[in-house]
Formats: structure tokens, sequence, C-alpha cells
């Protein structure tokens, strides 16, 4: 999306120390998102050591690690972006991070089934205050133009925290010979960190390269979002997309640690070390190449970086389903490295485009509102129904044979995402104006 007309705040660019911070602003969020994504793959690396010590089944262990984390993500999610919509993002993002950490190191203290769900709930409250006010902020110090490359590298955090909760946490398991010191390892440096933001990260000026400046302007109701979104048809097929994404790409690489366990009788550690190493180097590379993609000038059009998106995710869904389908270790790995690349660099440009069709007084909870169906996908529907399907065909297979045509069923999903990709770019022209004319009095819509 074309930054229009410059705004007068946008000269500030120019400035050496200003550009400095608004950077060091996206990178300590860009952490604060890593660690946000290490504390929960630290789960998925330590899934088949919990489903034992507690004697669950795939759809039970689903359930206490996945399900219980996202109902009250989401339930806490959407009251905490209305409140970021008007108040101090920084402090929201702050106290968010000290509490999923402190609930992430308290993990590692429990001692039976009820204690560790009481637990991962804290966690789900926690890790909804932090990216819907996050990219809030990245948004509030760049502008339009830039965006989607500025969230593709705050997007890095997503690989990072995958090698930090896949290949880290498999190290410290395999050191202390107990999963729960992999929750202790990553829970206490993140209250430290939280610390740190409230320290050192200014909150910035709400609205600061829009057309009509909204830092003082009421944030928007949740209904007055909702209905606004639903007017946006691009935006509506973009949060589409993204969702079922996450049902696909993050929804099988939550069961593909415990698979590799089970079907080629890996140790916790070597799963967590081959995964963690595809997470990064395969999930950085990609995310890097599409934030270098995306700087050009050719690709401020948002049109070509959906189009971008839906080629890659049909491409990716093929190599997805072999990664299930073969019996060789080999090919299965080599397929993950096709995938995992989509899985993550799509995630950067699809909140641009998003954040770009909505006004700042919505953003926060136009966020969390991406952020709530995204995470009903991964952390509720794709664990729920592979460990149902897993459960179902057990008796029949085995335990590893039923997860992987589990698994195998759900990577047909990469269809679908495509799909609102490509019928995305239908209205972009008329969803564009819009926004660009969303508070503006007695403005119409026309085609720029």
């Amino acid at each position: 999306m074309t930054s229009g007309t410059p705004n007068l705040a946008q000269p500030e660019l120019a400035q050496p120390a200003l550009a400095r911070a608004r950077w060091y602003v996206v990178i300590v969020l860009g952490l604060v998102y890593a660690l946000n994504i290490a504390d929960r793959y630290v789960v998925s690396t330590v899934l088949e050591p919990i489903r034992k010590e507690f004697h669950l089944s795939d759809t039970g262990v689903a359930w206490l690690t996945g399900v219980a984390l996202a109902f009250f993500y989401i339930s806490v999610g959407l009251p905490i972006a209305k409140v970021a919509d008007r108040a101090n993002r920084r402090n929201i993002v702050a106290g968010a991070m000290i509490v999923w950490s402190a609930m992430t190191a308290l993990l590692g203290l429990t001692q039976n089934y009820w204690q560790f769900l009481v637990a991962r709930i804290g966690v789900g409250i926690g890790e909804a205050g932090g990216t819907p006010p996050s990219t809030s902020i990245i948004a509030d110090n760049f502008p339009r133009g830039r965006r989607a490359f500025v969230l593709t590298i705050y997007a890095l955090g997503l690989p990072l925290g995958a090698w930090l909760g896949s290949t880290v946490a498999g190290w410290v398991v395999d050191y202390f010979h107990s999963w729960r010191a992999a929750f202790i390892a990553l829970g206490i440096p993140g209250v430290i960190f939280g610390i740190l933001i409230l320290l050192t990260v200014r909150e910035p000026v709400r609205g600061r390269f829009e057309y009509i400046n909204e830092s003082s302007a009421p944030a928007a109701t949740f209904l007055e979002t909702c209905n606004f979104l639903w007017t946006q048809r691009s935006a509506w097929h973009i949060n589409a997309a993204g969702t079922v994404i996450c049902l696909w790409g993050w929804g099988l690489l939550w069961w593909t640690q415990t698979y590799f366990e089970r079907e080629y009788g890996l140790t916790t550690a070597q799963a967590g070390e081959r995964l963690g190493t595809i997470y990064f180097w395969a999930g950085s590379g990609a995310t890097i190449a599409t934030g270098l993609i995306l700087a050009h000038p050719s690709m401020q059009d948002p049109k070509r970086a959906a189009w971008m998106l839906a080629v890659l995710v049909t491409f990716s869904t093929i190599p997805s389903f072999i990664a299930y389908h073969t019996h060789s270790l080999g090919v299965a790995t080599a397929m993950l490295w096709l995938v995992v690349p989509t899985a993550y660099l799509y995630v950067g440009p699809t909140m641009a485009l998003l954040l770009n069709f909505l006004p700042p007084s919505m953003r926060a909870q136009g966020m969390a509102i991406s952020l709530l169906t995204a995470n009903v996908a991964n952390l509720i529907i794709a664990p729920s129904i592979v460990g149902w399907i897993s459960d179902a065909l057990a008796g029949r297979m085995g335990n590893a044979e039923s997860l992987r045509y589990a698994l195998m069923a759900l990577s047909l999903t990469g269809f679908w995402a495509a799909y609102h990709y490509w019928t995305s770019v239908r209205s972009y022209t008329a969803d564009d104006a819009r926004v660009r004319n969303f508070g503006k009095p007695d403005a119409t819509i026309t085609e720029p």
C-alpha cells in the first residue's frame, strides 16, 4: 500500500537519533515476540514427556497444553487490546511479558495435572497482552509504505523464538534430565526483559503518520472495530488467510516434535535440535529475504505482497504433505526445510496488510481479533482435531502411524489459505480509500 501524500511528521525520519530509537523499538519488541514464541514452542518440545508423566491421550495433552492457554488468551486478549487503543501500550507489553514469563517459570515447578493447568492458563493471560500493542507501537513509529518491511523484521522473533523453544529447550532437558528445567530456563529471563522494556522504550504518538492525527481521538469500541473490519473485505480475507496458515503451518509444527519421537525413535533433545535448526535457519533466511523483497519500491503495492504469499503457500502445501507421508527421516527433514519458511515469512506482510486497512484507533483491537482467530486455529482446532484423529486411529495402527495420518489430513489446508490471499486483492482499492477517508467529515470513497 503506497504511503500517498507525505505527512508532515515523516521528515522526522531523517533525524538519525529518532531513526535509531525507532529501530531500537523494533528490535526490543521483536525479542519480546521471540520469547513469546519460545514459551509456546517449549510446550511442543516436551509434549511427549508431559503426556507420559500425566498419563494422557493425544487429545488430553492437546487440551492441557494448547486449549487451556487459548481459551484464556482469547478471553482477555480483546479487553487488553481495547485498553491498548487508548492507554500506554509500552506498559501493557512490559507487564504482560513479566506475567507470562513468571507463569512459564512456574510451569517448571508444577507436580500434577491441575497445577500445570493453572500455570498454563496464567501464560495465556499474559501472552494476550504482547503482540497487539507491540504491532500498534511499531505502526506508529513508521509510515504506511514501510510497515510491511519493518514488521517483517519484527517477525524475525518467530524463528528465533522457535529455535529457543526447540533446540535450546531440548539441550536443557537433556542436560538436566527433566522437562521442567526447560520452562524455568525460558521463564526467568523474560521477567528481567520485561523490566528492561519499562526502563528503555518510549510510547509513541498515536496516529503520527496518518492523514489525520488521532492522538487525542477516542478509541473505537469493539463493535465499531468489528463493523469496520467487516466492511473491509480485503482485511477480512487477509485475516482468514493468516488464520488458516496458523491452522496449517503452526498446527503441523505443534505435533512434529512428538511425531519425530514416535516415528523415528528420536529423543527429546535430538528431535528438538533437528527441528530447531530448521526453524532458525530456514525461518530466519526466508523472513530476511521477504523483508528485502518488500523493501523494494515495486513491492509497495499491497496486491503484489498478497500474490507473493498466495504463490508461496500454494507450492509449500505439497511438501507439507510429503513430510508426513514418507517413512524416511531424511525426506521428512528435507520437506520441512521447504515448508517452514512459508510458515514463518507470512507473519510480517500479513500483519502489515491488516494494519494498513485499519485506522489507528482500531489497530490493537483489530490485531487482537486476528490473533483470536489465529489462536483458535493454532491452539484449539489443530491440536484437538489432530489429537482426536490420532486417538481414533491408534487402536488399529499404533500411535506413530495414527498421528502420521492426522498430520497428512491437516497438511492439505494450506491450499485454503492460499485461496484467501488470492481473493483479498479484489477489493484493495475501495478498502484503501475507505481507511484513508476514515474520520474525515463528509468523506466519500473514491477510486484513488
